[in-house]
């Protein structure tokens, strides 16, 4: 017999929060009938800055299979957390659990990019991508590279062999989820590649911790952006100081004439004079020459 359930999540810790939280999210997109297009990803939303969806495609599912499929993967490549042995474990398990949300999000933008640009393909405009295969993905491969021996189990009677897994699941997925994102799970591939021969590494808790600050900056700040969401206390405000004079050259028939202008403010006077060879103009308290 196997061991008890409780002790099982006891050795998995940071994969059963990441379980439990993608089911109460799947409750709730079921409950309030929250669709696709609310959270997921793609590239016509990601330029129109809905940033956000990075992070919550990542984290929601709106199939009952999708999700069963994703947290049964996850469950058995928590193994991971207990080879610390082996430069595995908890922390490192948490801290690139971050970079694969991230960077595969990212590239699979990238990758519509390309395929919209160079091959004129719009489709992939409004292709969108939910779920949190990228990042079960990128684990299959990094546990792949790093511990071969190891299967992986699905749905608890299906055993594959783990350096395969990455590649049979990808075709298995596509099978019995045909509408499945194969570019999000290719992303989420590759990024797992990159990670395990080295190419991204250097995380620890300083950089995590960092990394996590600036992924809750960008969060709030897009969903208030982009007008997904109102935080009345979040005021996003130019960066263009309208009190500052803006300059700019004119070209008149005999010669060069410097133009400047200001917003007209309490107590400011502002002179301009032309000379033969420099321009000046005077602001009360303060003179400056300019020279063409």
């Amino acid at each position: 017999m196997g061991k008890p359930l409780f002790y099982e999540v006891l050795e998995k810790p940071a994969t059963s929060c990441v379980i439990a939280i993608c089911s109460l999210i799947w409750f709730y997109i079921q409950k309030k009938g929250i669709g696709y297009s609310h959270v997921g990803l793609s590239y016509e939303t990601a330029l129109d800055g809905h940033h956000w969806r990075i992070i919550t495609s990542a984290f929601s599912h709106i199939s009952i299979l999708h999700l069963v499929f994703n947290m049964s993967a996850l469950w058995s490549l928590g193994v991971i957390e207990q080879l610390g042995s082996i430069g595995l474990g908890v922390e490192y398990y948490l801290h690139y659990t971050l970079v694969l949300v991230i960077l595969s999000g990212l590239l699979v933008l990238g990758m519509y990019h390309f395929l919209i640009q160079k091959f004129k393909i719009d489709y992939f405009r409004r292709v969108t991508a939910v779920g949190y295969s990228c990042v079960v993905f990128g684990w299959m491969t990094i546990l792949s590279m790093k511990q071969p021996s190891s299967k992986l189990e699905l749905f608890g009677f299906l055993s594959l062999p783990i350096s395969f897994a990455p590649f049979e699941s990808l075709i298995f997925t596509s099978i019995i989820v045909p509408q499945a994102s194969f570019l999000g799970h290719l992303s989420g591939i590759l990024v797992g590649y990159a990670i395990a021969w080295g190419l991204i590494h250097g995380m620890n808790n300083y950089w995590a911790i960092s990394m996590l600050g600036w992924i809750v900056l960008v969060f709030i700040f897009s969903l208030k952006k982009s007008g997904a969401y109102n935080f009345d206390f979040l005021e996003v405000e130019s960066v263009t100081d309208p009190s500052l004079p803006s300059v700019r050259f004119m070209a008149p028939g005999n010669g060069r004439t410097l133009q400047m202008s200001t917003l007209p403010e309490v107590g400011s006077n502002v002179v301009f004079c032309e000379h033969t060879d420099e321009y000046m103009y005077k602001l009360i308290g303060i003179e400056r020459c300019l020279y063409p």
